[in-house]
């Protein structure tokens, strides 16, 4: 391992979100980051390069060069991660939240070898509530990941699109970004992160972030395919699409306002810029990427369901939630085996079965009579085709 002096991240997850965001930052605050993943085309790209520059999409398309990193093969290459992560001051991922129980082994493996006094932060940085729970909960040996490590969860957003081919390592994002730390597990302990935003409440902040900002990306990808569109640009520029979205939006507003007591002009201003975010056509996707892995998009406590749940226990009938959740129902992507699972449900499972083993609604809950009616028109549907 080569010698490094000062602050050292180790970061899991070197793709777009772990290069153009986390590992970006974690550089900007001065954090020598040692990137960790297994596409080695990827790796090398890196570390060949030395370098590599992260291009804002708005404006003036401003341009960072970061090279304080290295990058390596979490597999071939572990005991030297290991080396790594018993040296470093922070330890996040940005890998996908189904995945985090994959990586707690080694991140376990190397707080075992961690000789300094003072414990790494562990944040792991993803669209799901209480990741980084995800990660400590999956280890085996649980005093030592109480003893060495600190796990604050975040919320974290901002938008990357689909990259040219041939581009990497550079990546191109949107200019806006917010990662948002909850620091009441530090107590005495430190976290040096300038870009970030330390609070000690974070579920408002982590909820605001999926109901809307995932909510409305999930809504117009789901109902733009359903309208015929093939990018998420596209169907937010479709009035039918955008003001069913709009409506899906206003009730996860009340949602949050209820729930967290956030000022609801204010909340008003961040739907709107979230929507203009959206709609930059820098920023476009396919909505067959952004749609994808629908069964988790589904389950009880993501961006839709989460809120419509909640609506339907303490405001009324989550009309337009319900509306996306239809869609979502009869989103199709080839070759996405999650689509191929849900539609498998949904032939094999009764309604009351489905919404419980997929979205965790049980028949005992306000929500279960409207989602069971949709449940069984898209079983009914499926069962005329085949």
């Amino acid at each position: 391992m080569s010698e490094q002096t000062g602050l050292v991240a180790v970061h899991f997850g070197a793709g777009n979100i772990g290069r153009g965001f986390i590992g970006a930052l974690l550089q900007e605050a001065g954090y020598f980051v040692v990137f960790a993943d297994v596409n080695e085309h990827l790796i090398d790209s890196m570390n060949r390069a030395g370098s590599y520059v992260v291009t804002e999409l708005d404006g003036a398309q401003a341009m960072h060069t970061y090279s304080n990193f290295k990058a390596l093969n979490s597999i071939s290459e572990q005991k030297e991660l290991l080396d790594w992560i018993a040296r470093a001051d922070i330890i996040t991922a940005s890998v996908g939240a189904a995945i985090l129980p994959r990586i707690a082994p080694t991140i376990e493996a190397g707080l075992r070898l961690r000789e300094k006094s003072e414990p790494a932060i562990v944040m792991a940085c993803e669209n799901a509530l209480r990741a980084s729970e995800v990660i400590r909960d999956a280890m085996q040996d649980r005093h030592l990941a109480h003893s060495r490590a600190i796990f604050c969860n975040t919320a974290v957003d901002r938008i990357v699109p689909l990259q040219p081919a041939g581009s990497e390592p550079n990546v191109s994002v949107e200019s806006f970004s917010e990662w948002v730390v909850d620091t009441s597990p530090l107590d005495e302990h430190k976290l040096h992160l300038p870009g970030a935003k330390l609070v000690s409440d974070l579920d408002p902040f982590i909820e605001r972030k999926l109901y809307t900002v995932n909510t409305a990306h999930l809504a117009i990808a789901y109902l733009g395919q359903r309208a015929g569109h093939k990018t998420v640009v596209s169907a937010l520029a479709d009035p039918d699409v955008r003001q069913a979205a709009e409506q899906a939006l206003a009730e996860t507003a009340q949602v949050l306002v209820a729930k967290h007591g956030l000022d609801a002009g204010e909340h008003a201003s961040y739907i709107a810029k979230t929507l203009q975010r959206i709609a930059n056509p820098a920023v476009d996707d396919e909505v067959v990427r952004v749609g994808r892995d629908p069964v988790r998009k589904l389950s009880r406590h993501e961006r839709l369901i989460g809120p419509a749940a909640y609506f339907a226990e303490n405001i009324g009938t989550p009309v337009a939630l319900l509306a996306v959740i239809d869609a979502a129902l009869g989103f199709e992507s080839e070759g996405d085996s999650t689509v191929e699972q849900l539609q498998g449900d949904l032939r094999e499972l009764t309604a009351q079965e489905f919404a419980l083993q997929v979205c965790g609604i049980s028949r005992s809950h306000p929500l279960s009579p409207m989602l069971e009616q949709i449940i069984d028109s898209h079983k009914s549907a499926l069962s005329v085709g085949m």
